[in-house]
């Protein structure tokens, strides 16, 4: 069983700042790192450490040698990612002192997907196969459908949660995962449970991980409804903390496991995230999650 992830790769700008920049300030940053970024390349990093078999898709530009590489050396597959000749995406993050950040987009060579291009994609795989997606690159409705065809399971973050969401083919979708502000944008409501209740009821067929930040997580599907607790840690930077969930989450299944083996794993590996800065840098591997499990 292989998994696909056909996702966003950006180059990010990392400034430390006092704090967040309101509108009309100027105000200057303490540092600035530049790192290897993106949720698609955030959650292909956290399948590849937590020993999932997942092949990124997607388009850099002439300056994304380092996402190439980062790609590599997690053990991420990258013969479906194209070199165009323009613009890596790339994020402008904000990150405070207590480790919240702010994040602005630019698409980039994230936008230039073909459906030449998806139809090459999907050809290497079949029936029963993972796909990943966000909302960080075009044509993701086109992706889904044709996904679906091939009867590939379809797992949505629907992040950067915006106007496209809601012209997907959700119904297609077998699991999300997604955080309260994006639960809350899909169904209007605002209490955990019922965002839960109202998915549920939306899309039957799918299974819902709703994130909760300093909260934890929950979880509704197959029947069940489960609460995993955050786990304690020391927050420096939250930049990848949810794509770290989205990783081992998936992994976690993919090894065998039961969804609340899934959000413990998924738990534990994001409060190592958040105790280190970057992104994709943050992002353990499967033998450090099972050290803090013993």
């Amino acid at each position: 069983m292989k998994v696909l992830n056909f996702g966003s790769l950006n180059l990010d700008m990392v400034y430390g700042m006092e704090h967040i920049v309101r509108s009309g300030e100027t105000f200057t940053a303490d540092q600035l790192t530049r790192a290897p970024g993106g949720k698609g390349l955030n959650q292909s990093v956290a399948l590849a450490r937590a020993g999932a078999q997942v092949y990124h898709a997607g388009n850099i530009g002439q300056d994304g040698a380092l996402l190439l590489e980062t790609l590599r050396s997690a053990g991420v597959r990258t013969e479906y990612v194209r070199t165009l000749p323009e613009t890596s995406g790339h994020a402008i993050i904000q990150v405070e002192r207590g480790g919240e950040n702010a994040i602005i987009l630019y698409t980039g060579a994230n936008g230039s997907v073909t459906e030449e291009q998806i139809d090459e994609v999907l050809a290497g795989f079949a029936a029963g196969d993972w796909l990943v997606l966000q909302n960080e690159i075009n044509r993701v409705d086109e992706i889904m459908e044709k996904a679906a065809r091939k009867g590939m399971r379809i797992v949505l973050n629907p992040s950067p949660m915006d106007e496209k969401i809601g012209r997907l083919p959700l119904e297609l979708v077998d699991l999300f995962l997604l955080n309260e502000i994006e639960g809350a944008d899909i169904t209007g409501q605002t209490d955990p449970e019922e965002i839960l209740d109202c998915l549920a009821q939306r899309f039957p067929q799918a299974q819902v991980v709703l994130t909760l930040g300093g909260q934890g997580a929950r979880y509704l599907g197959g029947g069940q409804r489960l609460s995993q607790p955050a786990v304690r840690t020391n927050v420096v930077d939250t930049t990848a903390a949810g794509d770290t969930f989205t990783g081992f989450f998936i992994s976690t299944l993919l090894r065998g496991g039961t969804p609340a083996e899934a959000l413990e794993t998924a738990a534990k590996a994001s409060a190592i995230a958040v105790s280190r800065k970057g992104a994709a840098p943050s992002i353990p591997t499967w033998d450090e999650v099972r050290e803090v499990s013993q």
